[in-house]
């Protein structure tokens, strides 16, 4: 946040949830606040922008809290992962809705 505080997740889902419902999370705080959102690209393990990462959902590799968003930093690569691991869609991160995120509980 801009104001030097953090918030960590297990994975894409949970921080999905929270950047949702921000209000509910925490009222102090609205979207305008976040300076940075990063997530784990999935093949190189390395932080990437979550704000222009692609997402994979509905492919066969679960997360630490089960049915999972999977990361990446390029179009490509999500999309070799899609054809690897039967992924049904590729989100970008405007894309994600709160609808999407209770089909993955």
């Amino acid at each position: 946040f801009t104001d030097g505080s953090t918030a960590f997740f297990d994975g894409t889902k949970d921080m999905f949830k929270y950047l949702l419902d921000l209000q509910r999370y925490v009222p102090s705080k609205k979207a305008a606040d976040i300076e940075k959102i990063h997530v784990t690209d999935y093949y190189s393990m390395n932080a990437i922008d979550g704000r222009t990462a692609w997402y994979v959902v509905d492919s066969d590799v679960y997360g630490p809290m089960g049915k999972e968003l999977i990361p990446f930093g390029s179009e490509a690569e999500a999309k070799e992962f899609m054809s690897d691991h039967g992924g049904k869609r590729l989100l970008r991160f405007a894309d994600i809705a709160p609808e999407l995120i209770g089909t993955l509980d």
